[in-house]
């Protein structure tokens, strides 16, 4: 029975000192938060709708506090994704990043944080070779690729109180 005392306790008190951990700090809006991809995505390989997952490169402290830790997920949405296709045209893929939530719920929203990569356009390469030699009417603009480790910034679209540890 003793035992069973002190685990629940024990057990107490460390929750206790979590919460005693815990902090309400305000991050302003403006402040930037780093981010890179967590995979390689290619233009081709996704459908608009679609979500692509970046991390948080490192920790956003306000007040010698840990407002957001490095590695918190952020997930963007396809806004474009096009292909590259014959004639030179080359290929595009737009990622829409809103903002992210952290481990408590919290959520912080950006302003204008898009992610814009196209490929090479070959199109008056294709067109004047073409003329000379026909078969040169075929040759592709170069593919939209977002590498793993792509790096953007994200802005705090507005000031917000969140829990820190």
């Amino acid at each position: 029975m003793k035992k069973v005392i002190l685990l629940i306790s024990a057990c107490l008190l460390s929750i206790g000192h979590t919460f005693a951990q815990s902090k309400q700090v305000t991050i302003k809006a403006g402040t930037i938060v780093p981010m890179q991809s967590v995979n390689t995505v290619l233009a081709r390989d996704v459908e608009e709708g679609q979500t692509v997952d970046f991390r948080v490169s490192q920790d956003i402290y306000v007040n010698d506090c840990c407002a957001i830790p490095r590695g918190t997920l952020v997930k963007g949405k396809v806004t474009e994704a096009r292909k590259s296709s014959l004639a030179g045209t080359k290929g595009r893929l737009g990622i829409n990043i809103s903002g992210l939530t952290l481990a408590n719920g919290d959520q912080i929203f950006f302003s204008n944080t898009d992610v814009r990569i196209s490929g090479k356009n070959r199109t008056p390469l294709a067109v004047v070779t073409g003329l000379l030699f026909w078969p040169c009417i075929f040759i592709p603009g170069t593919k939209a690729v977002m590498p793993a480790g792509y790096e953007v910034q994200g802005t705090v679209a507005s000031t917000v109180s969140v829990t820190a540890e």
